[in-house]
């Protein structure tokens, strides 16, 4: 069996969420379904796709046996599938082949359509507002820390004015999946390690190694990052480094992104020392910097090709 990590995301009854794990992991807790309160099992690629995913569940009898497993795909908002099963291994192996895109995962189960509702009618937005809403969607997708459930709040949020809600929840839920998609397509034309995932490393590297809390796209603004940033970390960290989201936009707008970094001592010698060791990792990733080594003036990594990929 391989143990290698699935691109998937897995979010159970019980509130569990679990990303990228292996496909032993997958079955451990596809064999673990059904007791009351953890009887269902959904899971979404990385990055999640609108209207695909596969699940199951399953709920053991009174008298311990295990019973039937009701497996389900939806390929499409109209293509909808569902089977039973008898085998917890035989429905591990058709998750695991479904999250792996294994040609003929499905083969050998006898799926029936699921009945589903009717996609309602969405009415279209006004020209102005839609293109509005676009923007700033775009404009969060090039950042690419949000996924679709919080694009679509954004999106029916970003124009209310006190009563007035010119974007319908099913409006903004139709716009962010349509530019997913189509960020989804342009990234799948990216190839290689894109500096975003290089700077990811970096912050790794320097949580790993260096006692350096890291943290991308942490919190609004400097002011709630500094003040909120000790507690991300444990109680023995030297120091820290982050960038907020105004900090990502501006990456994700082509200007470099600043990074804002300091020592939990407070010292300027323990913060120069902080700063010195992200430059470092950054450098070591292949990352330029802008950073005159005042422990009073942000580093900037400079030249950046932004081009974060969506997980969702």
């Amino acid at each position: 069996m391989k143990n290698d990590q699935l691109a998937v995301k897995v979010e159970t009854e019980n509130w569990e969420k679990h990303a990228r794990i292996t496909a032993e992991r997958l079955r451990e807790l596809v064999c673990r379904i059904g007791d009351q309160g953890d009887r269902f099992l959904v899971v979404q690629r990385i990055p999640d796709v609108p209207d695909v995913f596969v699940q199951v569940w399953h709920q053991r009898a009174d008298d311990g046996t295990d019973g039937e497993y009701q497996l389900e795909h939806r390929e499409s908002r109209d293509r909808f599938f569902g089977a039973v099963l008898t085998d917890p291994e035989r429905v591990a192996d058709a998750m695991t082949g479904w999250a792996r895109r294994a040609e003929g995962w499905d083969a050998g189960i006898e799926w029936t359509p699921v009945e589903h509702d009717t996609p309602e009618e969405v009415p279209e937005l006004d020209d102005d507002v839609r293109e509005q809403i676009e923007e700033r969607v775009r404009e969060l997708l090039r950042c690419g820390y949000d996924d679709r459930a919080r694009l679509t709040e954004t999106a029916e949020e970003y124009l209310v004015e006190g009563d007035h809600r010119p974007v319908s929840p099913a409006q903004a839920r139709q716009l962010v999946d349509r530019l997913w998609v189509e960020r989804l397509a342009e990234q799948d034309t990216w190839d290689g390690v894109t500096d975003p995932e290089r700077l990811t490393r970096a912050f790794e590297a320097l949580q790993g190694a260096h006692g350096i809390t890291a943290r991308e796209n942490f919190t609004c603004c400097r002011t709630c990052g500094t003040s909120e940033i000790g507690a991300e970390g444990p109680p023995d960290a030297r120091g820290f480094v982050f960038f907020h989201s105004q900090c990502a936009e501006g990456a994700a707008a082509g200007h470099g992104l600043m990074l804002l970094y300091g020592g939990f001592d407070g010292s300027a010698e323990t913060t120069a020392a902080v700063g010195r060791d992200v430059v470092a990792a950054l450098d070591a990733q292949g990352l330029s910097t802008l950073w005159d080594g005042d422990p009073g003036t942000a580093i900037t990594v400079t030249p950046l090709d932004w081009r974060k990929r969506l997980v969702g």
